[in-house]
């Protein structure tokens, strides 16, 4: 794979590639609230002209903010985190970047101390939580050394489901099979096990495509927080 290739995938990671209702649908929230974060009053995420769509980066940042949400953070820590770690690392998108996951720790460590907002709680001997609170949020994200996300497992870590910008221009996808082709194949008519079939795929992992589409019982996309 030549230089020109590899890099590629990298210069279309700041492009608006994604619909605000997919992306909501994505990191479980409404469109409503991704609009809301966007706002200059409380933003939780980096500048969107409006209606325009997200761009990988965008994404990530989205689906780290959701998890903060779902894990009962309030949007003034979130808010004043971001800011604080974007200072630190120099970063537009600081959630999305490895140096997040690496130097989170020691740079929460300094705001714990120095600023009044309290992102952890602290355990019964004072230290920070951040195994307890940002591992299990991280979990969900690869991130590449010394770079960025680049994979997220967006139906969770046991689910073969992911957005990988290198993969099918960052379409869900499904062992480099974008979930809403499986989709249109069965709503085509096609049974489970033809798709697998056309696919190399495991039935389970196709199903699991159709629940992530929302296309059989069981998909995790109707549950919004806020």
């Amino acid at each position: 794979m030549g230089l020109a290739t590899t890099e590629a995938w990298r210069k279309r990671l700041d492009i608006p590639n994604y619909q605000v209702g997919d992306a909501a649908r994505y990191a479980h929230i409404s469109p409503q609230t991704v609009s809301a974060w966007h706002k200059i009053e409380q933003r939780m995420l980096s500048e969107r002209d409006k209606r325009a769509r997200l761009s990988y980066l965008q994404l990530i940042e989205l689906a780290v903010v959701a998890a903060f949400r779902k894990a009962k953070v309030p949007l003034t820590e979130i808010r004043a985190a971001r800011e604080f770690v974007q200072k630190n690392l120099k970063s537009k998108y600081p959630f999305a970047e490895y140096k997040f996951k690496r130097y989170g720790k020691s740079l929460f460590t300094e705001y714990q101390g120095n600023d009044k907002h309290r992102l952890f709680k602290a355990n019964e001997g004072g230290q920070l939580a951040w195994e307890e609170f940002i591992g299990p949020v991280l979990t969900a994200f690869d991130y590449e050394h010394e770079g960025i996300a680049v994979r997220w497992h967006v139906a969770g870590t046991g689910v073969p489901i992911v957005i990988d910008p290198r993969i099918s221009f960052g379409a869900p996808s499904v062992k480099g099979t974008p979930t809403w082709i499986i989709k249109g194949r069965f709503d085509a008519g096609e049974s489970d096990s033809a798709i697998a079939e056309d696919f190399d795929l495991d039935v389970t992992a196709v199903r699991a495509a159709l629940k992530f589409e929302g296309v059989i019982p069981g998909s995790p996309q109707s549950r919004w927080i806020q």
